[in-house]
């Protein structure tokens, strides 16, 4: 090996030693090292470089189940087939939901995370994907299904899985620990020790992880490893945020979760410099932006907050709360990026509103919720129920407005949300069923009993090409509409996902931000019309330069006279451009 290899194989020892030390005070760092090292074959490892941007203007991401989309294919077949006729301009990056062999919850109870679920496919088919798109898988780490060979063990006394979980006695007091669920803490299960009670965080049938144990993040950067091999590049850390459990504390974002997130980055990075951390932490907005760390956590965060206050503007027609909370957001470091959402497989967030908009105005947005289809899913705090998520999907969620009756708007108001959204600083990523304006599928979640079904329909891939090709569906109309607001992005130097962006202060009626290109040269100024009536800028208040030539983006119509004025209809918006 040469001298400058073994440089930056020294420097690699000392940052993970580092990390592991915070995590693991009392182990043997340099024995846990070492099996790192050999279990991501990193004796060569690349060096790692800070504060770089893997990602620019044409990064658009989509969400998907392996299994939205059914023919005669198996389903990963068929993802990929719709994915290269309709998508492959559009898209870049490609997040299959868990495609592991499950017990329950859609995916998130893993049984064995290093196979891929025999009835959606093959590894064969992930890498097929690999090859045309960036692939974001799920590494599920807080929690493994109580039907893993792993707690099958822990059951039996058995390794591996003895000591992989958390077990504390049933009178254990746990009433400060954060919970997304109003299930019990703590389940109880038969082991040749007798009677134990393990941490189930989400539900029975997904237990947590004991990540006090050093061989247990031994094993997921094993999981790491493989999915490398497969072609995976952007991991999704699921439910992160719970990873360590220190009785009486909080038991979230704890000191050791925010240490294993750094190490996983250095590894994934000394493997691959094209590899992104995305961690998924459904909370308050201060506490998510914690996950960025000094540019040494995640790559990318779920805004969480955008979607709830994304709905909450377009329903009330009153832009105060985003431009407020807009106005709040850092502008990441550089290799640090928003990952922006308004859909995901979840519900929409509640947690994420705290601080941002009042419990009146909350209360007001649920209740509209229910009325347009929607069901809320709650969470226990101090013995008491408090609203978590809201159940529906986002084209159901802005069918009217706040207390009323679903109107004639609906199309432009989901327009909207998403032209605001492309427009943000930070990496754009749509729920598949956004593309395509699904409705709430009442019928999926009374087969399954779970609410957040009502936003996981299966599309018959015939229908859903029929709704395509017919110019009269919203389907039609919703698909063409995203694909172009897309296709327009991705060549807008100014909407690089670090790009320089201020808000602009238009009223309560127009909600608008002005973006700069990093090299300077282009500004995009993106003004929305977030009510049902027709609004009318001045466009003097944008300070438009006299010198340049502007045009609208979105409709190709230049702009005759900075000092006129513009109207929009209602939710219509414009991206004004001087290049």
């Amino acid at each position: 090996m040469s001298n400058s290899k073994n440089a930056v194989l020294h420097a690699l020892r000392d940052r993970i030693v580092h990390h592991l030390k915070a995590i693991y005070p009392v182990e043997n760092a340099d024995n846990i090292c070492d099996s790192l090292i050999d279990t991501m074959g990193l004796t060569s490892p690349l060096p790692v470089v800070p504060h770089r941007n893997i990602w620019d203007q044409s990064d658009v991401a989509l969400i998907t189940y392996a299994d939205t989309i059914s023919d005669d294919n198996t389903p990963l077949k068929s993802l990929k087939i719709f994915l290269d006729n309709y998508l492959k301009d559009a898209i870049s990056t490609v997040h299959i939901l868990p495609f592991y062999p499950y017990s329950s919850d859609d995916g998130f109870a893993v049984i064995d995370y290093s196979s891929v679920n025999e009835s959606h496919g093959s590894w064969e088919d992930i890498e097929a994907i690999a090859d045309n798109y960036k692939l974001m898988a799920d590494l599920v780490i807080n929690h493994a299904s109580a039907r893993s060979r792993w707690f099958e063990n822990f059951k039996r006394g058995e390794i591996p899985g003895k000591d992989y979980f958390i077990s504390v006695p049933a009178n254990t007091d746990v009433s400060q620990v954060v919970r997304p669920r109003t299930s019990s803490l703590l389940t109880e299960v038969k082991t040749p020790d007798g009677k134990k009670h393990v941490w189930c965080t989400f539900s029975a049938d997904q237990v947590d992880m004991n990540f006090a144990n050093p061989d247990v993040l031994v094993e997921f950067v094993k999981i790491i490893s493989l999915y490398l091999d497969k072609g995976v590049r952007w991991f999704r850390l699921d439910a992160v945020a719970f990873l360590w459990k220190e009785l009486g504390t909080a038991c979230i974002h704890l000191p050791q979760t925010h240490e294993i997130i750094k190490l996983i980055r250095l590894l994934i990075e000394s493997r691959h410099d094209d590899a992104v951390i995305i961690t998924e932490t459904n909370v308050p907005n201060r506490e998510n932006l914690t996950y960025f760390g000094n540019a040494n956590q995640a790559h990318l965060i779920y805004n969480f907050s955008l979607p709830p206050l994304m709905v909450h503007t377009l329903i009330s027609e009153d832009c105060r709360h985003l431009k407020t909370w807009l106005m709040s957001m850092p502008p990441p470091q550089q290799g640090s990026c928003y990952l922006n959402f308004l859909a995901s497989h979840d519900g929409i967030g509640v947690r994420p509103l705290e601080g941002l908009l009042s419990e009146e105005e909350t209360t007001n947005m649920l209740d509209t919720m229910q009325a347009f289809g929607g069901a809320i899913a709650y969470r226990e705090l101090n013995g008491e129920r408090k609203p978590y998520e809201i159940n529906i999907t986002l084209f159901d969620a802005l069918a009217g407005s706040i207390n009323g009756e679903p109107d004639a708007h609906q199309i432009a108001r989901f327009i909207c949300a998403h032209t605001i959204m492309l427009a943000l600083e930070g990496i754009p990523a749509l729920y598949i069923h956004s593309l395509f304006g699904t409705e709430n599928d009442h019928a999926r979640v009374e087969h399954t009993g779970r609410l957040r079904s009502i936003k996981r329909h299966i599309w018959q891939k015939d229908e859903l090409e029929n709704q395509l090709k017919d110019s009269g569906t919203h389907t039609q109309k919703i698909f063409t509409a995203l694909t172009h607001l897309i296709a327009v992005r991705k060549q807008q130097a100014a909407f690089h996902p670090n790009a320089t962006q201020f808000t602009l202060h238009l009223g309560t009626n127009i909600f608008g931000f002005w973006r700069q290109s990093i090299d300077r040269q282009q500004s995009i100024f993106a003004v929305h019309n977030v009510t049902s009536q027709a609004q009318v800028i001045t466009l003097s208040d944008l300070n438009l330069i006299d010198m340049e030539q502007w045009y609208d983006l979105i409709s190709g119509q230049r702009i005759g006279d900075i000092r006129g004025e513009i109207s929009l209809g209602p939710f219509e918006a414009v991206w004004l451009t001087n290049k």
